[in-house]
């Protein structure tokens, strides 16, 4: 992609029924960087003529208008669930939150020692852990001398400029989650490397967003059972893989 003063960005609106995997193949063999929504808005930026041409096969009179441009470095489709997410209060050594999210099979995983927030200028400590397998999502019960409740779950949509899971690789990741208790956009910024890395778990700022609340004393039951951690039931236990880790 070229210089971004060579470059120019059009949002476009296609209506429903658009096909989102036609117009990103057609993106991507023009050059053209951004992302399109199954309801049919489009952004697409690059070289004048191929955003034109993009534009062009989108159908006749689509309206259009000029958008700034952001720096894709992909052409993807938005709105739609990348995969599942879970968020574990976990009562271990240390107290603490596991939070991740599907990509690629598995769910990346991050302890979160304050938990999760929904207020933007909370930027909470996340740091990076092993990925777990899938079948770790639906525990909740008794685990050594402590206990596990599944706080929240949902889906989520993978946002940002960069593909998936390139951003996480280069230390910054955006995505939406749509759980019973967090939702809306929310981001991923790695500040510390190593064994285990450090990154920020930060609520961006969205109609979902409450400035000064704290989510996790406000909502501390599980999602499954009602109970808080502190009456977790012993149960079965975790797939024998996943059993001690974080």
């Amino acid at each position: 992609m070229g210089s971004s003063a060579r470059n120019r960005a059009l949002r476009a609106a296609a209506g429903g029924g658009i096909d989102a995997e036609a117009v990103v193949a057609e993106a991507r063999a023009l050059g053209v960087m951004g992302w399109v929504r199954p309801a049919g808005e489009v952004h697409a930026e690059g070289a004048p003529d191929a955003v034109e041409a993009l534009v062009a096969f989108l159908g006749e009179d689509v309206p259009t208008e000029r958008a700034r441009v952001e720096g894709h470095e992909q052409f993807a489709i938005r709105g739609v669930s990348a995969g599942v997410f879970v968020v574990q209060e976990h009562q271990a050594t240390a107290h603490h939150y596991d939070f991740r999210l599907e990509v690629d099979g598995v769910m990346r995983s991050w302890a979160v020692p304050k938990g999760p927030s929904l207020d933007p200028a909370a930027k909470r400590l996340a740091v990076q852990v092993e990925d777990h397998g899938m079948g770790h999502n639906d525990f909740e019960g008794a685990l050594g001398d402590g206990g596990v409740i599944i706080w929240d779950r949902g889906t989520y949509e993978q946002g940002g400029r960069v593909a998936w899971p390139e951003a996480l690789e280069r230390g910054h990741a955006v995505f939406v989650l749509h759980g019973a208790k967090l939702r809306g956009g929310f981001a991923l910024q790695r500040t510390q490397g190593g064994a285990k890395p450090q990154w920020l778990l930060i609520k961006r700022k969205d109609d979902e967003a409450r400035p000064g609340s704290d989510i996790t004393a406000e909502r501390p039951e599980s999602v499954v059972s009602g109970r808080p951690l502190a009456v977790a039931r012993p149960s079965s236990g975790p797939p024998a893989r996943d059993a001690g880790r974080p």
